[in-house]
């Protein structure tokens, strides 16, 4: 009997979907069963073949065998994976299977993970396609009950071909010709380049502002204060002077009421989570960096089954999902959520119609709960602090908006205006159940009833100083906002609107963030990002329109029109093999310098040259400026443990033994002694919590430097041979 071969994208999804297909017989990566056999790629198994493929003269990195554009581009299996891949390759070949359903995730880079192997298998057979927004039992079961014809799907693989050739031929290309242009490990793509561009232009922004006082002028009239206004609407006065004449003008004067206006407003609840904003508040309400908000995203999704799809772009449903809405509202009543959820259903309350929209929705609706519950004892921390997130913004828009009067005052003091601004709640709607910071409402106060014509003795005056604020550095969230709608950095207001979804997707731009991290781009100041010397130079050393937004917004405008099957993938890449051409011909003409900073005197005890010195996300760190060596070693690391003088964070330093707690105040403490103390008192982090923090903190290591030390390992032991 003929079998189906079912192929999801990992592990975990494989062994759930066998579960619900009735699959049981466990087999080296795949589970066989009546009618189905599943199987799983670990992410990407195939990939774009590397440089060397094409040629010897590519295997070093020469200016002259730029730039690369190999008539055809090649696959290949990916190392670290070939086990699963020949696993894979051998079920595709069998005669046993008959057919192929695609289970990768339902998306653009899904499509690519399972196209990528039948393609290099040379599989031939008929295709179907799961689609499924969600991986509940009842999704699954669903899902498999309405299958895709795969041909429904090929214009979705070729836009991913595209994106990955066209990143390929673009980054490899000018990455080369940086590195062997100024010798130092310097790296452009289309995404990464123009998103460090925009911190660094902030970084500059910063650097040139100069900071202006200025004064405010604030008179208290019993039951509320007012602010003095120029004729252009404006409270900042630049002149003392001119503030003091204002202040002793209105000492001890009468105030009249000129104008009440009074308007009636209503804010609607704010729209369902898609990716992005759900890393935006994650980073604001708890620190979570882009990454680490996805990857609980993606357990929330894949191993608990408590949330839909989370690479989502949407923030709107369907209509076919709104008959299912109470059962997801009965699957999140429990705890602090039940008397809300319980009013949903005994009102009978429905979903926002601004929530609804069928055209807003392209791969997948917004993100949501699932109708299936989730025992919220087996989450971690990390995840009930992002499902609570998901189910609070879920229920809120069961609710009407938030009603409010708002009130102006403008008063009059001789030949000077003031004004006052209040607000009285009508109905408090969706705020009763998640009430967002208003910065609006923080400010207003609350005033008495008033009426024109009404006069207020000045009981007194206050000068207030202020000082103008450079723009603010980027945080992860507000660099995530920036990425999202970078039209503001596009000088030409007609091109603005060919902007499109921005810089990067949803799916990839945590990914961005980590690799201006990870090549020492950027770094951490508290909550606040800033560009290295390193990412300062490489900005300067591009060629400019390689930083501008508006490049890759076309790219993914391209993209989604060879995706809809309104464009042809052979004329995109044309015009990124010409593209490239030029870059490379820009990097080479110039005729820049770039300088290490930060070269340490330190040598690199794999290929002896200076050790650089850096702050890595996780701590400081030396890595090799010689980027074929990839030599990298640990300085200090961050961690949560507080000093017991000033409470701040501790870092700690050394190797073995010998590591040290080591605090900015000036507090030391031997790993051993700290251990030794918290143990004895019974509070902070325990030797088991430290040893784990550790272990955890290794496995965050890059892979790079494990493969240098294992090297610089290697050679010294030759040495120490050769010398016996």
């Amino acid at each position: 009997m003929s079998k189906i071969l079912v192929l999801a994208e990992k592990p975990s999804v494989g062994k759930e979907l066998a579960r619900v297909l009735g699959c049981r017989k466990f087999a080296e990566g795949a589970i066989h069963g009546d009618r189905y056999i599943v199987t799983w790629a670990l992410g990407h198994l195939v990939t774009l073949a590397t440089p060397e493929h094409y040629g010897k003269e590519y295997k070093s990195w020469r200016l002259e065998t730029l730039p690369m554009l190999p008539d055809k581009m090649a696959l290949e299996v990916i190392p670290a994976t070939k086990k699963q891949y020949a696993v894979v390759r051998s079920l595709l070949k069998s005669e046993e299977v008959s057919s192929l359903i695609i289970a990768t995730d339902a998306g653009r880079e899904g499509e690519l993970v399972a196209r990528w192997i039948i393609q290099k298998a040379g599989f031939k057979k008929p295709i179907q396609r799961l689609w499924i927004s969600s991986q509940t039992d009842k999704a699954i079961r669903e899902g498999f009950q309405n299958l895709k014809d795969g041909k429904d799907y090929e214009n979705l693989y070729h836009s991913a071909q595209a994106r990955a050739e066209a990143d390929w031929l673009v980054g490899l290309n000018v990455t080369r010709a940086l590195t062997c242009k100024y010798n130092a490990q310097l790296s452009a793509g289309r995404v990464q380049t123009p998103t460090l561009a925009m911190i660094v232009e902030r970084e500059n922004a910063i650097r040139k502002f100069t900071a202006k006082e200025y004064f405010n002028v604030k008179a208290d009239l019993g039951t509320f204060t007012v602010t003095y206004r120029d004729k252009n609407n404006q409270t900042a006065i630049f002149d003392r002077q001119t503030a003091e004449t204002i202040a002793t003008a209105i000492k001890n004067k009468t105030f009249t009421l000129s104008s009440l206006t009074k308007t009636n407003k209503k804010t609607p609840p704010p729209a369902l989570y898609d990716l992005t904003e759900l890393q935006r508040d994650a980073n604001k309400q708890y620190g979570f960096s882009p990454k680490q908000t996805l990857s609980v995203m993606q357990s929330l999704y894949e191993r608990h089954k408590a949330l839909t799809y989370p690479r989502t772009d949407s923030r709107y449903l369907t209509d076919d999902i709104v008959p299912t809405l109470y059962d997801r509202v009965r699957a999140v009543s429990f705890g602090d959520f039940t008397p809300t959820a319980g009013a949903i259903l005994k009102e009978k309350r429905t979903i926002a119609k601004s929530c609804v929209n069928n055209a807003k929705v392209t791969d997948h609706h917004a993100i949501i709960p699932t109708e299936q519950g989730v025992n919220y004892l087996n989450l971690s921390d990390d995840e009930k602090k992002i499902y609570r997130m998901v189910i609070l913004r879920f229920l809120t828009c069961f609710f009407e908006a938030y009603e409010y009067c708002s009130i102006k005052a403008s008063l009059n003091c001789g030949d000077y205006d003031f004004t006052a601004q209040g607000r009285e709640i009508i109905n408090k709607g969706w705020k009763k159940v998640y009430d967002v910071a208003d910065e609006e409402e923080e400010e207003e106060q609350t005033l008495p009833s008033l009426k024109e014509g009404m006069t207020f003795p000045c009981q007194s005056v206050l000068i207030k100083s202020g000082k103008t604020t450079p723009p603010a550095r980027y945080t992860e969230a507000t660099l995530l906002s920036a990425m999202e709608n970078p039209g503001a950095f596009i000088e030409d207001k007609k091109m603005r609107e060919f902007i499109g979804s921005g810089l990067g997707t949803p799916a990839t731009r945590a990914d961005i963030i980590e690799k201006l991290f990870s090549s020492f781009y950027i770094e951490k100041s508290g909550k606040s990002i800033v560009p290295t010397a390193k990412g300062i130079q490489l900005i300067d050393l591009v060629p400019s329109d390689l930083k501008e937004p508006l490049l890759t917004a076309k790219w993914e405008q391209n993209l989604e029109a060879i995706s809809k099957g309104n464009a042809a993938k052979k004329e995109f890449i044309k015009e990124i093999r010409g593209y490239t051409q030029s870059l490379v011909k820009t990097v080479v003409a110039e005729d820049k310098k770039y300088k290490h900073d930060n070269m340490t005197t330190t040598p690199c005890p794999v290929c002896g040259k200076m050790l650089l010195s850096v702050n890595g996300k996780k701590g400081k760190m030396l890595v090799c400026q010689d980027r074929e060596c990839s030599y990298r070693q640990n300085v200090s690391l961050k961690t949560g443990v507080r000093c017991p003088n000033c409470h701040k964070t501790m870092e700690l330093f050394g190797e073995g033994d010998k590591r040290i707690y080591i605090c900015p105040c000036g507090y030391r403490e031997k790993l051993a002694a700290f251990q030794k103390r918290k143990e004895s008192d019974g509070s902070g982090a325990s030797k088991h919590y430290v040893q784990s923090y550790l272990k955890n903190q290794k496995k965050q290591e890059p892979k790079e430097e494990k493969t240098a030390m294992q090297l610089a390992f290697e050679k010294a032991m030759a040495e120490k041979n050769k010398k016996k």
